[in-house]
């Protein structure tokens, strides 16, 4: 075991050397865990864990989160459990809050400190799953000797961010494997699992947040199936998620400075009162059926006055 333990040590400080960071994710992560960090890959001991007063704090804050996830993590772990994988979702910390495991793995996970209240910023345990996601923003796969410390390279950790509905980063989806037998294969599978998990997940919290807005995909690009925004009545975009911001190009808070639909999605709006009033008749004498009285009272009108004003909309078209 020592002997691993050096070899490992020994690669990774060759490759921090070597200035391969400016090529490679994974030495850059591995450089900001030896030099930012000052973590030191032969350390032998666990995981930090925090006390149980602490672990309450962190779980409150994070509490409907948990409630909104919690069926598609359950759904995952249905996907992962029977290979002998645990399924975690940690804060924006680092710090798993809720898990799911088969109880016959479960003192192997717990001594590995896959655990809720375990510790796992790329600060505490260099690069892992967890902790390197949280660093970049992305979904990341880091797979057994990938990690930093020695005494995790037994793992396997696929891992994918959540945010959200102001698009800011709220915690990590991760699911992890301590079988010598998983591949590199079935990882990449598991990531893109995990990662449509995350975007599920992203969705449901985004359609919370406004209940009574219109929400519409803006991209058909496979990439950005999680490219959400929320429209209201007045036709402005009050939110988007963290896929559709980058999309967009979407910055700060939406709810407070909303942007017109139309400017985003490329169509073509009432920009003056007539065109605005020919669109209320219009939506109106729709939703009736054509019938003009139905129409008219549905907007407080007369049926006389919906008449002239359909009139003088019609004569303006004509002109």
């Amino acid at each position: 075991m020592q002997s691993v333990h050096t070899d490992h040590s020994s690669a990774i400080e060759a490759a921090i050397a070597a200035n391969e960071a400016a090529r490679s994710p994974l030495v850059a992560s591995w450089s900001r865990s030896a030099r930012l960090h000052g973590l030191d890959p032969q350390c032998r001991t666990p995981p930090k864990r925090l006390s149980a007063k602490e672990f309450r704090e962190v779980r409150s804050r994070m509490e409907p989160l948990v409630r909104i996830a919690s069926p598609n993590l359950d759904r995952l772990f249905q996907a992962v459990g029977g290979i002998g994988c645990c399924v975690l979702l940690a804060d924006s910390n680092g710090i798993p809050v809720d898990r799911r495991g088969a109880a016959g793995d479960d003192s192997t996970f717990e001594n590995w400190g896959l655990w809720t209240g375990a510790v796992w910023s790329e600060a505490e345990e260099g690069t892992n799953g967890i902790g390197t996601c949280l660093i970049e923003h992305r979904p990341v796969t880091i797979h057994r000797d990938q990690h930093f410390m020695a005494r995790n390279v037994v793992l396997g950790c696929m891992a994918a961010p959540l945010h959200d509905h102001t698009g800011s980063l709220a915690g990590v989806i991760d699911v992890s494997s301590c079988r010598d037998d998983l591949s590199q294969g079935v990882a990449s599978l598991i990531s893109l699992t995990v990662t449509e998990t995350a975007r599920r997940i992203e969705a449901e919290i985004f359609r919370e947040a406004f209940p009574k807005a219109r929400i519409t995909l803006v991209s058909s690009d496979e990439r950005n199936a999680g490219a959400l925004i929320a429209i209201d009545a007045d036709d402005l975009v009050v939110g988007a998620t963290h896929s559709a911001r980058r999309a967009l190009g979407l910055k700060g808070d939406l709810s407070a400075n909303p942007v017109p639909a139309s400017d985003l999605l490329g169509s073509v709006a009432s920009e003056t009162l007539g065109d605005a009033e020919r669109a209320v008749l219009a939506r109106a004498l729709a939703r009736a059926g054509g019938n003009v009285s139905a129409a008219a009272r549905s907007i407080g009108i007369s049926r006389a006055t919906f008449h002239r004003k359909l009139g003088r909309q019609r004569s303006s078209d004509a002109a």
